[in-house]
């Protein structure tokens, strides 16, 4: 069965809430790529680096398939800030790691 394409008219516009969270998403993606390259370049965490990118992707698309798209729905904001715990979590690694 084929899917009908949707053309720029027929989808909806994203609300600001929307948008701002598919923004977060956003920049958390890139920061945990800028991550995976540093990790492997310097060869530290680099497990935690690739791990960080497919909990990313698998959670993000399964949290939007079952919400059927909504960037503002509870799931995919759960996701957002189970990532937002991660860069804290890496953030306390890097500031009380071995001087």
């Amino acid at each position: 069965m084929r899917h009908a394409e949707l053309t720029d008219e027929e989808l909806p516009e994203l609300t600001s809430e929307q948008k701002r969270w598919a923004f977060g998403a956003a920049a958390l993606f890139l920061l945990a790529i800028g991550f995976l390259g540093y990790a492997l370049q310097s060869g530290v965490m680099q497990v935690f680096a690739v791990g960080w990118i497919a909990l990313q992707i698998f959670g993000y698309v399964g949290s939007l398939k079952f919400a059927k798209g909504d960037f503002a729905s509870p799931l995919f904001k759960s996701q957002v800030m189970l990532h937002v715990i991660a860069v804290m979590l890496l953030g306390a690694l890097v500031f009380r790691g071995p001087a």
